[in-house]
């Protein structure tokens, strides 16, 4: 099988929002590895993540590996406010900026998969995976289409936004509106003070206390936490604001249950999943629980919870960042896919 590579936009026209309202011109970026078999079930999809892009996932993908771009189709898709597909930086002038429309997970579900089924002609999904908000979009994949997705492994990740997780999200969003130069989103400068502010409060949750209390950062080449600190200061200055807070508004919505055949059911919307599923928790994330993933796995038909313990908590499940947590999501991977050859 040729393996190629290519990168694009899908240009979905004026996309209705389950919440109401319409996306504008809506588009969605994405990068292919790999090439459709003939009976078009061969896909594996990546949704990106918060802060992340259709590149993101580059280091998991590879000759051997379990993401073999020579075995798959690996799609990996942007999410909605990444500032590649539609967002807040990039929309209609109508809609730009503090303008941008509330976007729900089943928004970028469906684009997603109305893209595989027109641009790609997918019949069926071998894998849906992901880290944190990737993982997020896992599940609302499973529950969308339970027909079509044969397999999900949502890693750091969970099926909805806890009242925790929600309190934390509540908290980096004052941050970085407090900037005097915010104007209620409608900046002519980036609010800079916001950005470096958001960024120290993100950082603390993303690592666990162990992480620090043991010095983990000079694993990672910071001589101190404070050095660490600027690093993510500076990384998060490369954002535009308006899309941060537009990814956060789709996080904090994010509930697999919010979707009219479940009507609010949480159960029933897990119950519903016919994927095969391996759930990779890190014991020490600090918003996406162990504890969270062990009731889905309990309602979900099909699934297995493996919990991985790394002092870097959420950001263990970072791409290619922590080796202990890589190699356990590079044997889940191969795991969860092992049967699919019984299918070729």
């Amino acid at each position: 099988m040729q393996v190629v590579a290519e990168e694009g936009m899908f240009k979905l026209g004026n996309w209705p929002l389950a919440g109401g309202g319409v996306l504008q011109e809506a588009k969605l970026g994405y990068r292919i590895w790999g090439k459709a078999n003939k009976k078009r079930n061969n896909f594996i999809v990546l949704p990106s993540y918060y802060t992340g892009t259709h590149d993101s996932y580059a280091p998991l993908i590879g000759p051997g590996r379990a993401l073999d771009p020579a075995r798959f189709c690996i799609v990996a898709v942007d999410l909605f406010g990444n500032g590649i597909s539609s967002s807040p930086s990039n929309s209609e002038p109508c809609q730009c900026q503090a303008n941008f429309p509330k976007v729900g997970i089943y928004d970028n579900v469906y684009a997603q998969h109305r893209f595989l089924s027109e641009a790609l002609d997918m019949r069926s999904v071998a894998l849906v995976a992901g880290w944190s908000m990737g993982g997020i979009q896992a599940y609302h994949w499973a529950a969308a289409f339970p027909d079509t997705v044969r397999r999900i492994l949502p890693w750091c990740a969970a099926a909805r936004c806890s009242q925790h997780n929600w309190v934390f999200l509540e908290g980096v969003k004052a941050a970085l509106t407090a900037d005097g130069a915010w104007f209620e989103g409608g900046y002519k400068l980036p609010p800079e003070t916001g950005l470096r502010a958001f960024a120290r409060v993100y950082c603390g949750w993303a690592h666990s206390q162990a992480f620090f209390n043991e010095r983990g950062y000079r694993k990672l080449g910071f001589e101190t936490a404070d050095d660490l600190l600027k690093a993510w200061e500076e990384e998060h200055l490369k954002w535009d604001a308006n899309d941060l807070l537009a990814k956060i508004q789709s996080w904090q919505m994010a509930d697999i249950a919010a979707h009219p055949v479940f009507e609010g059911d949480f159960e029933a919307a897990l119950r519903a999943i016919r994927a095969r599923a391996i759930l990779l928790p890190c014991a020490r994330d600090l918003y996406f629980t162990p504890e969270d993933n062990a009731r889905e796995a309990m309602l979900m038909p099909d699934a297995e919870l493996r919990v991985v313990n790394s002092i870097y908590g959420h950001a263990a499940g970072g791409p290619g960042r922590d080796a202990q947590f890589m190699q356990a999501l590079e044997t889940a991977l191969e795991d969860v896919l092992v049967d699919y050859w019984q299918e070729e």
